[in-house]
C-alpha cells in the first residue's frame, strides 16, 4: 500500500494478499528471523474443528499466516501435525494443549535467529507489511525511525515504546484499533524471550496454562499500531470465518470490476515493449489466482510470465495455455490436500460481525 491511499481504501486491498497494490518501501532490516506459529488451540467456539486448517479465500488460515513470513529462515508450527504449503518444523508443546507459553517454549527449541516472529494461526489478513513493521520496530533499538505501521505506512506516528534500561526493546507487539496489545502478533528478541520464559517457569513452576501477561511482565515491549484492526483480525467464531470469506470475495469482485483499467494498461505496456500479443485478461487473472492458491503466492506472476512467453514463442492462444497451467496448479492443490482431514466447514446461520470496520 502507498501512503497516498485514503484510509478507507486500505482495508479492501488488505483483504487478500494476492490482491495488494504497490507496497510501501520496506524498512531496512538486518539479519534473518524465524517464526513460531502456535496452532494447538481447542477452537471451542468453532465446535472443536481444526481451525488453522479452515479455508479462507482458497487457502488454509495456517498457510495464509505462513505466506506473510515466507522469507523466515525457519518456520515452526506448534500443535498437531497438518499439511502446509511450505516446509515447516512440526513441534508439540508439553503438555499438548498447554497454552501459548508452553507453545513458545516448544517452538524456541527449534529456532536460532536473533529475532523470532510469533503469529497465531488464525490471521487471514496478515501481510508481509505487518511482519516487516514488527521486525523493524524490535530492531530499531533506542530510536523508532523507519518503523512502519501495520498497514504498511512508514513513520513513527502512533508507535509507542516501553523501552527498558538503556533503551532496550525486547519485543514489538501489534496494537489493534481498540488499544489492545496482541502478543501473538509480535516480534521478539530471541534471548530476552528465552530468559522471560525461564523467569515465568521459575516463578510459577510451569509454563502450562500461564497467561501471556506473565511473560510480558519480564519484557520491554514497543507497540506497533494496527489502526484498522485488519492485520490483527482473528477468527475465533464461525461469524469471523464467514466475515473473512465475504471480505475476500468482495475484494476480488472489485478487482474484476476494474477490467477496463487492466485492458488499457496492457495495451500501453505492449506498445512500450514493442510486442504484439493477444492477451486474454480474464484467463490470466484466473490462472494467477489458481497458481497463488494451489502452489504459492510467488507462483502467480512467474506462471503468467511463462504462459505469455510460451504463447509468444509458440504462436499459441494465451487462453489455451493458461487453461493447461491452471489445470496443473489445481492438480498440485488437490495432491497437497489428499492427506488433509475432511472437516465440514458449514457454519451455522449467523450474521457476520462488522469486523474489521470497512
Amino acid at each position: 500500500m502507498t501512503d497516498q491511499q485514503p484510509a478507507q481504501d486500505r482495508d479492501p486491498r488488505a483483504a487478500d494478499g494476492a490482491l495488494h497494490g504497490v507496497a510501501a518501501p520496506a524498512p531496512a532490516l538486518s539479519g534473518t528471523y524465524d517464526v513460531i506459529v502456535p496452532a494447538g488451540g481447542a477452537a471451542r467456539r468453532l465446535g472443536g474443528v481444526d481451525k488453522p486448517g479452515l479455508s479462507v479465500g482458497g487457502r488454509s488460515l495456517l498457510d495464509r499466516v505462513l505466506d506473510a513470513c515466507a522469507d523466515a529462515a525457519t518456520a515452526v508450527v506448534v500443535g498437531p501435525p497438518r499439511p502446509t504449503a511450505r516446509p515447516v518444523i512440526q513441534a508439540l508443546e508439553d503438555p499438548p494443549g498447554g497454552g501459548p507459553l508452553a507453545a513458545l517454549d516448544a517452538g524456541l527449541r527449534h529456532t536460532t535467529a536473533p529475532v523470532v516472529l510469533v503469529l497465531s494461526a488464525d490471521l487471514p489478513f496478515l501481510t508481509g507489511a505487518t511482519v516487516r513493521a514488527l521486525r523493524a520496530a524490535v530492531e530499531a533499538g533506542e530510536g523508532a525511525e523507519g518503523v512502519e505501521r501495520a498497514d504498511g505506512v512508514e513513520g513513527t506516528e502512533g508507535v509507542e515504546g516501553a523501552e527498558g534500561a538503556e533503551g532496550r526493546v525486547d519485543a514489538a507487539l501489534l496494537r489493534d484499533a481498540e488499544g489492545k496489545d496482541q502478543p501473538l502478533v509480535a516480534a521478539y528478541r530471541a534471548e530476552p524471550l528465552r530468559r522471560a520464559l525461564a523467569a515465568v517457569r521459575a516463578e510459577r513452576g510451569t509454563l502450562a496454562g500461564q497467561p501471556l501477561r506473565a511473560l510480558l511482565a519480564h519484557l520491554s515491549p514497543r507497540r506497533v499500531p494496527d489502526p484498522t484492526s485488519t492485520a490483527s483480525f482473528d477468527c475465533d467464531t464461525w461469524e469471523d470465518i464467514e466475515a473473512a470469506r465475504a471480505r475476500i470475495r468482495a475484494a476480488r469482485a472489485r478487482i474484476r470490476e476494474h477490467g477496463t483499467v487492466l485492458d488499457e494498461w496492457i495495451t500501453a505496456a505492449k506498445a512500450e515493449l514493442g510486442i504484439e500479443l493477444d492477451v486474454d485478461t480474464a484467463a490470466l487473472l484466473d490462472l494467477a489466482r489458481d497458481a497463488a492458491h494451489g502452489v504459492a503466492r510467488p507462483a502467480a506472476p512467474l506462471t503468467t510470465f511463462l504462459v505469455g512467453y510460451a504463447a509468444a514463442q509458440q504462436g499459441r492462444d494465451v487462453s489455451v495455455l493458461a487453461a493447461k497451467a491452471a489445470a496443473l496448479a489445481n492438480r498440485w492443490a488437490a495432491e497437497a490436500a489428499e492427506d488433509a482431514d475432511a472437516t465440514p466447514e458449514a457454519a451455522p446461520e449467523a450474521k457476520p460481525k462488522a469486523k474489521p470496520a470497512e
